[in-house]
């Protein structure tokens, strides 16, 4: 937004949003140790009131800055709806300095609670099997929040936030989350996070890492992950592909390990080649031909898009912008519109 243009509280929009984010974030305040500073009188720019405002600026693309957001409060709406009064550049910069931005991971674990249903409407030959996505984005809401960016300034100094995510794949929904600085590694939250007997699915990143095949094999849990098309693969065992397998596009399915010397060989995994509408995807997983088929490790990795989904609305600034060839038929984040 420029300096010429004067924002109206028409052009500001998910209001609906911010009530309903208010609601749970009123809960988790409540329960929170927010930093003493917040008890001080003199302070004019409250805890609620500032994550409110952030959230608001999120969900509006129309506001690019800080000085933005700090004009935006000027706005009887924006007041109304947020809980704060005039907020000035200084203000605002000294809050997000004092802010703990695990906040925002609690009240949106506590609206996906709401929303947990016994059951689940996915094919039921995957109910054996706790499912969750793992990932990790970079939460770069407003270009001037410092704890909001990442690899910015003159030396790329700036502070980021990272946001990892467990999401299960069944009930579509946040199972657990974590937030780091904007460096945190991905991998490394997966092995702090990870559970016995979940499956974790991820995308290639994970599948490079492949001392992480052995302790998630050694903590009784299981994978299914993407390689490179570059890795080395030694085939110990040829399997049979059944109609099933080839109607999913499986064209190769077999026990490999992989790692170009002895050294870096990794513990024995099914591989499950596939080409299908114009894809060619290697997967792998600890999981035996017994209790997951090829043709169910094909599906599993494609219900993966449920995580992607629900990063592509944070990262979005505007639900409404969500778009998809074939969405699903509720929205990865009905658990904060309804």
């Amino acid at each position: 937004m420029s300096r010429a243009h004067k924002l109206s509280a028409k052009e500001l929009h998910n209001w609906k949003l911010v009530q309903r984010f208010q609601e749970a974030l009123a809960e988790v305040v409540a329960k929170a140790k927010p930093h003493p500073t917040f008890s001080d009188p003199r302070r004019t720019l409250g805890l609620a009131p500032y994550l409110s405002l952030f959230l608001l600026g999120m969900f509006n693309a129309v506001i690019e800055s800080m000085r933005g957001l700090c004009a935006a409060s000027e706005l009887e709406k924006v007041q109304q709806e947020t809980g704060c009064s005039k907020v000035s550049l200084g203000s605002f910069s000294e809050t997000q300095g004092v802010i703990d931005p695990d906040l925002l991971k609690q009240v949106f674990e506590s609206l996906a609670a709401e929303q947990i249903k016994s059951g689940d409407n996915s094919d039921p030959r995957l109910a054996h099997l706790e499912l969750i996505a793992q990932d990790g984005t970079l939460w770069r809401a407003l270009p001037r929040m410092f704890w909001a960016e990442y690899g910015v300034g003159p030396k790329g100094e700036a502070n980021g936030v990272r946001l990892h995510l467990r999401f299960n794949i069944l009930k579509d929904c946040p199972a657990d989350a974590r937030v780091t600085p904007g460096k945190g590694c991905e991998a490394q939250a997966l092995r702090e996070m990870l559970l016995p007997d979940q499956t974790s699915v991820g995308d290639r990143y994970y599948g490079k890492d492949y001392q992480l095949f052995e302790e998630i094999d050694r903590a009784r849990a299981f994978f299914v992950f993407r390689i490179n098309q570059s890795a080395v693969i030694t085939s110990e065992e040829e399997l049979p592909v059944s109609p099933e397998d080839a109607a999913a596009g499986v064209v190769r399915h077999a026990w490999v390990r992989l790692g170009a010397t002895e050294k870096l060989k990794t513990i024995r995994l099914r591989l499950v080649e596939i080409r299908c509408d114009g894809q060619h995807l290697l997967l792998i997983t600890n999981h035996t031909e017994e209790r997951v088929s090829a043709e169910l490790v094909s599906l599993i990795y494609r219900r993966r898009w449920s995580i992607e989904l629900f990063f592509a609305g944070l990262n979005a600034f505007s639900v409404a912008a969500i778009s998809l060839p074939n969405p699903p038929r509720e929205s990865p984040f009905r658990f904060i519109w309804r």
